[in-house]
């Protein structure tokens, strides 16, 4: 009986190592469009997710012979930013304990809290026997390293009995998410509401009319005349309006995606005539819509709503999306019919006092996790969810 050759671990500084080709054998539907090769060296070579920002790429690469059979981009991280999985008060914990919680080690896409495959695995492979020696590789490059332990953020719920397995604890998060119930028609989806929110939605859906304002999106060659310092401007307008924004992409990564990566990208303009007022880039894979940056050069009542929830909703149900994922936090996404969702991080902490400690903290959270989600759903305004 035959028997595969072993795997060797190569620990790599810069996706450059792998050729795109190799990479992007592995990419699958779960894994479109963050994990593909373009994405992630746009990150690295546009100085977003490089040292001096604080990640230090060490992607994660499981080799046979010249055979590339898994990988997991990976970062050695200085701090907490970008990732979207807030343990800060993990770190302060550690501190105050005399224990170093920094540099940690992520199994990642920076800067992007989507849900998606982190372990890539070729076709034909025992895939549970490959993560499984990728997250092994991990804990022993970390503790190799002296770093405080691995994380992973967003990963598949499929992926995390796998974790689990792997000594990981697993955390909960919710994002509110709009899923496709088999719509024929945005009327189909107003339907669902109360009459009261109904009706409210609709007032919303109006103001871009009564204000002169047409919203549309651009996407594919479309975007080839979109001009790179405009949509870095866009992003730059939201994060530059706090106290604690910091500009974590550079205008760079957004003329590579303009240029390498158009073909997964969307733009919603909101315009007055030829001035544009408003815009969001987006991401989008074969059937899902991934909202990320939104800014304004002039405020509208109603204008963040219907560039960033109305307008990719009712192209959503044109074009047949499922699922339309906007990105982290916003609770306003509640009563315009985007519901929660459950997302996940797993984390291993190599101190046996700090790890200890956080699965007690995960334990009590995921408790208040799971019991809050029926409240959520009632406030969605949906009929019957009340």
């Amino acid at each position: 009986m035959s028997t595969s050759p072993p795997t060797t671990l190569r620990i790599l500084p810069s996706i450059h190592e792998v050729p795109r080709a190799l990479w992007d054998g592995l990419v699958d539907a779960a894994a479109e469009p963050f994990l593909e090769w373009t994405f992630l060296a746009a990150l690295e070579d546009s100085g977003s997710a490089a040292p001096e920002r604080g990640w230090h790429p060490r992607h994660l690469t499981l080799w046979r012979g010249p055979s590339l059979v898994a990988a997991a981009p990976a970062y050695i991280k200085d701090d907490s930013q970008g990732e979207f999985v807030f343990d800060t008060h993990w770190a302060a914990a550690a501190e105050r304990a005399g224990l170093r919680y920094y540099p940690k080690l992520v199994l990642a896409v920076p800067f992007t809290p989507a849900t998606g495959r982190r372990v890539l695995v070729a076709p034909g492979e025992d895939r549970a026997a490959r993560e499984a020696e990728v997250y092994a590789g991990a804990r022993e490059f970390a503790r190799a390293e002296q770093l405080s332990g691995v994380h992973v953020l967003y990963p598949t719920e499929e992926q995390l009995p796998g974790l689990e397995a792997c000594g990981f604890a697993m955390r909960l998060g919710v994002q509110y998410q709009w899923r496709n119930a088999g719509y024929r028609t945005l009327e189909d989806f107003l339907a669902r509401f109360h009459a009261k929110r109904r009706n409210q939605v609709r007032r919303e859906l109006r103001a871009p009319l009564e204000q002169g304002i047409q919203v549309r999106t651009l996407r594919g060659d479309a975007l080839a005349d979109v001009d790179a310092d405009t949509v870095y401007r866009l992003y730059a307008s939201t994060v530059d309006k706090y106290p604690w924004g910091t500009r974590l992409l550079t205008r760079d990564f957004f003329a590579r995606m303009l240029t390498s990566f158009r073909h997964r990208c969307e733009l919603v303009e909101a315009r007055r005539g030829e001035h544009l007022v408003a815009g969001a880039f987006n991401f989008r894979a074969a059937h899902v819509l991934y909202g990320r940056y939104w800014g304004c050069f002039e405020e509208h009542p109603f204008l963040h709503f219907n560039v960033c929830l109305y307008h990719p909703v009712a192209e959503g149900i044109a074009s047949g999306l499922s699922r339309f994922e906007p990105g982290a936090g916003g609770e306003h996404k509640l009563t315009r019919g985007f519901e929660p969702h459950l997302t996940y991080s797993a984390h291993l902490l190599l101190h046996p006092g700090l790890e200890r400690a956080v699965r007690g903290f995960l334990e009590h959270e995921r408790a208040a996790v799971r019991g809050g989600l029926p409240q959520w759903r009632a406030e969605t305004g949906f009929k019957g969810e009340a």
